[in-house]
Parts: C-alpha cells; structure tokens; sequence
C-alpha cells in the first residue's frame, strides 16, 4: 500500500500524519507533496524522514493507492487528473467536488457504502461542520425521518487553517501589550469577539458555510431533509461546537434519543447537566468522536428535539473522516 499526502505542510496535513500514524494505518510507503514553498520541508514518520516533494503534473502517482489530499479547492481541481490517470483514489478535503453528481460525498459512519461508486477515482471529504452535524443526525434518523433542522454554529479559529490560529493568539498578546490586534484572516478581531460570518455572504443572505450544510446534508442522507444554518466563528482555538433543533415525523421522546446516541457509531454521549457534564471544545480538541449532550425535548414542538455536540473539526471534521473512508474501503478489499 502507497499513500500520499498533498498539501502535507498545512494544519490538516499535519494531521493527517498524525491520524494515520495514531491508527496504525497499513502501509508500505508515504508520499508527502506540497506547493513549491513546501517542497523541501522534511517531517518524521514512524521513525523516517520523509521529504516533501513539490506538487506538479508528472507521473508522480503512478503506484499510489491512495492520495489524501487539502491543498484548497483550486489545486484539487487543477491536479485531479493528475492524481488519478494512474487508479489513485483521490479523497479530498476541499470543496471543489462536494456537490458534483459523479463524485461522493462519504462520511463512513453515515454513508460508506457511496464510496464504493466513484466513476471519478475521486471521494469527496464534507465540510466539517456537515460531517459533525450528520454523525449526530444519523442516530436520531434511525428511529424516525428528520424532516428539518436548525443549526447554529460555534467554530473555532482553526477552521480557518493554522495561520489564523496564529493570528487568534497574537491578538490577545497585542491586545494585554495595548497594541491595535492584527486583522487579517477575519473580517474582525476575533480575541474577545464572536463573528457571525465564516465564508462569504451570498444572495438570498446566507454563507456559503452555512449552504454547504444545507446542500451536503441532503446528499449524504439521500434526503429531503431541510436545514437552516447560522454560522459563527468564536475565539476557541479548536474544535467546533453546533446547538441543533430538529423536527422528526414522530415524537422522539428524550430518552429514545439519549439510548440511540449512546449506541451510535462515532458518537459519545456525555449529558448529565446535574453534573455540569456535557461536551465542551476545550476537553474535545484532539479527541475522535462526535461528543453529544444537552439533549431535550423542543419546547415549540411536539416532534422537536434539541441538543448540542462538539467535535475536533480538523480531526473527525477533515484527516479522520478522509483516513476513516480509506480504512472503509480496505475492509471491503475495495482498495490496495
């Protein structure tokens, strides 16, 4: 088995090492690509030095199984024939495939089997608020149909990469100085601040961030579940938290729905509220599952159900979920 990493020298990259190394990952080889200010750089692996290599459209991909690739969306779509004109499956992180009708969009603990149909060579990775909304919707859709959901989103600095979690501490450092806080990868100073804004605004007044959760749901799910989003960017360095109400066909009582989480693949129930027991980011980040708690019946509906989750967005919300839908495919001797 021959793996690669492209975009290797970025936070999800670096994770990805990490996430294949902590899972024992089957592997002969790794291949570690980046951009020409990457190339170069060398990172340990399991005991070797790899060097990074510089991306570019050759025949580098020839015996390579698999291509795990967050490089951002314009380089996965300039180099998708690259990585796949020799059999690599390509699982990207981006979203330039996400929404394409031959491409699929997986999340393993919801929807695994759509990896296997990938006419493309290429397998969508969802966006990480989409991936940890529907490892959490999956449990309650066991027991009845969602028909709708409302979202709103609390997402750290790192979802913006590791140069804004940067910028998150250096503003706080400027700010206890008495000096005017850097701006750059927000639209505002984030230290001290939420921002409900993460993407850009589009027409009909939402971000793109929060149609990505719309449209992403209904494909993963196959479903014409609806769901109205509202994001917002917080001062947590990482991990995103989301509060979720959602409507199903049928009264699912408090109970039902604690019973399911607590059975649900890659969820963990954690809501004992007399305890002040629940899920928060600064005891999640670096963690696997989706933490689910807060759980109680909808006030304003009868077949309403409302709770909170938090999830390690660069690790279950990019590198593991990718990592996850290579081990899927190995299990199935689909792959390698």
């Amino acid at each position: 088995m021959k793996v690669a990493i492209v975009g290797a020298s970025g936070a999800v990259g670096q994770e990805f090492l990490r996430v294949l190394d902590e899972r024992n990952f089957p592997m002969d080889e790794l291949i570690l690509f980046g951009s020409s200010r990457s190339a170069g750089h060398v990172y340990n692996f399991r005991g070797k030095q790899i060097t990074v290599k510089e991306l570019k459209h050759n025949d580098d991909f020839k015996g390579i199984d698999v291509a795990f690739v967050s490089a951002g969306a314009g380089t996965s779509r300039e180099f998708a024939e690259t990585i796949t004109k020799f059999g690599t499956v390509m699982i990207d992180n981006s979203s330039a495939f996400r929404m394409d009708n031959d491409i699929p969009l997986v999340v393993p603990e919801v929807n695994p089997e759509d990896a296997l149909n990938r006419p493309c060579g290429i397998i969508a990775n969802p966006n990480c608020t989409t991936i940890q909304m529907v490892v959490a919707l999956k449990a309650i859709e066991n027991l009845s149909h969602i028909k709708r959901v409302q979202v709103s989103t609390y997402q750290a600095a790192s979802g913006a990469g590791a140069t804004a979690m940067a910028e998150l501490v250096k503003q706080y450092e400027q700010i206890l100085k008495g000096e005017e806080p850097t701006v750059e990868k927000f639209a505002y100073q984030l230290a001290y601040n939420v921002i409900p804004h993460v993407d850009v605004f589009l027409e009909n007044g939402y971000t793109k961030e929060e149609m990505k959760m719309y449209n992403e749901t209904r494909k993963i799910m196959h479903s014409d579940i609806e769901v109205s989003a509202t994001c917002v960017r917080v001062p947590v360095m990482r991990a995103h938290s989301e509060a979720t109400w959602i409507e199903t066909e049928r009264p699912v009582s408090v109970e039902e729905a604690r019973k399911a989480f607590a059975e649900a693949e890659g969820v963990v129930l954690q809501d004992e509220p007399a305890k002040k027991d629940y899920p928060m980011p600064l005891f999640i980040a670096g963690k696997d599952p989706v933490y689910v708690g807060r759980i109680r019946k909808d006030l304003t509906n009868p077949n309403g159900l409302t709770f909170w989750t938090v999830s390690d967005q660069i690790k279950k919300g990019a590198a593991l979920n990718a990592v996850q839908i290579a081990e899927y495919l190995i299990k199935v001797k689909n792959i390698g």
